[in-house]
């Protein structure tokens, strides 16, 4: 008896402890292994990230360029604006007080108008002089009131101009700080993936960027594009040329142009300023507005377009080289005219 029970309460503590531990081995069976860490990217790869995180920076800063462009013009708009509604104010002012001067004489006259008084006369002469007078003062009237009204629908059409153009400076604040934004995120992720290297590889980096750009430059050269350019040009591209190249050295800076820090569009147009004529200051919309040229009548001083959203801008200085400012952390430079993607060449002059 005393077995059976022993031997049921030994069955009854093994039942338990399974019970206990079941959910522990349904746990460990059922737990997934840790994904495998992702690769670590090549070097190579990094700088392809990096690179086109730069050209979305530099295609946002021609977008903030232009708004800003824009806010310029349009706040001098308002303010010319402003002034044509200040001097239409001070004529409706002066008009007001000549009608009023003409209401005080009819007053000091007795009250009655010039058309009562010569109706009233029995004086030929006077009657004369009244009738003349009275028809020099209708037409006197009329061209005041005929003033009146065309300074006040004048007055209304600059109150309208002023509300449209304050409605566009302020959508052009709002697409510049929202390029802003853009052009701080795009650098900021491309330093971040340049921090991440140690100094070594950061070395490297460098090295790749320059063997990508001679790769380019070597294949560009290959095609003979060189072989029928021109090296004479004009005094005001040797000016633009002169000013560009003592650039040479100075940090590169969104939206930046000079003296002491220059953006691509930034450089090329002061020196085209420097040249004498006056650009567009985008890259983008320099080459939408200036004459394009064929790649093999170019010559020194034109400037060239790269990648297909007109992204960056270099000026061609001859001997198949450019001056321009290449992106943030590097320095108005020398670089090879075919070292990036060719879009096109435009000539200012």
């Amino acid at each position: 008896m005393n077995r059976r029970r022993h031997a049921t309460a030994a069955i009854t503590l093994i039942c338990a402890l399974t019970v206990l531990a079941s959910p522990a081995l349904t746990l460990q069976a059922s737990a997934s292994p840790l994904p495998p860490p992702p690769p670590k990217k090549s070097l190579e790869e990094v700088r392809k990230e990096i690179e086109v995180l730069y050209r979305q920076a530099a295609a946002a800063t021609d977008a903030y360029n232009l708004a800003e462009e824009k806010t310029k013009e349009q706040s001098a708009e308002i303010v010319q604006v402003a002034r044509l509604i200040v001097a239409g104010r001070t004529k409706i002012e002066a008009l007001k007080a000549r009608a009023g001067a003409a209401a005080r004489a009819q007053y000091r006259n007795g009250g009655l108008p010039d058309g009562a008084q010569l109706v009233l006369t029995d004086d030929p002469q006077l009657f004369l002089d009244t009738a003349g007078r009275l028809k020099a003062g209708a037409k006197a009237t009329t061209d005041l009131l005929g003033e009146m009204n065309r300074t006040q629908a004048q007055l209304d059409v600059y109150a309208k101009d002023a509300g449209e153009n304050w409605t566009k400076l302020e959508a052009n604040r709002v697409r510049q700080a929202k390029a802003k934004q853009e052009i701080t995120d795009k650098i900021a992720a491309a330093k971040k993936l340049e921090s991440e290297l140690a100094a070594e590889e950061r070395e490297r980096l460098r090295r790749l960027e320059e063997q990508a750009q001679y790769r380019a430059q070597t294949t560009w050269l290959g095609t003979g594009v060189l072989a029928g350019l021109k090296a004479d040009t004009t005094p005001e591209a040797k000016r633009a040329i002169a000013f560009a190249t003592a650039q040479i050295g100075k940090p590169y800076e969104w939206g930046a142009e000079g003296p002491g820090t220059f953006d691509c569009s930034g450089l090329t147009q002061s020196a085209w300023n420097a040249g004498g004529l006056d650009i567009p200051r985008t890259s983008q919309e320099q080459w939408r507005l200036l004459p394009r040229v064929d790649i093999k009548d170019m010559r020194p001083g034109d400037l060239i377009v790269y990648f297909k959203d007109a992204s960056h801008i270099g000026m061609y200085v001859g001997n198949g080289a450019i001056v321009h400012a290449p992106r943030p952390g590097r320095n108005v430079t020398l670089a090879g005219a075919g070292s990036m993607e060719i879009l096109g060449v435009v000539r200012p002059v």
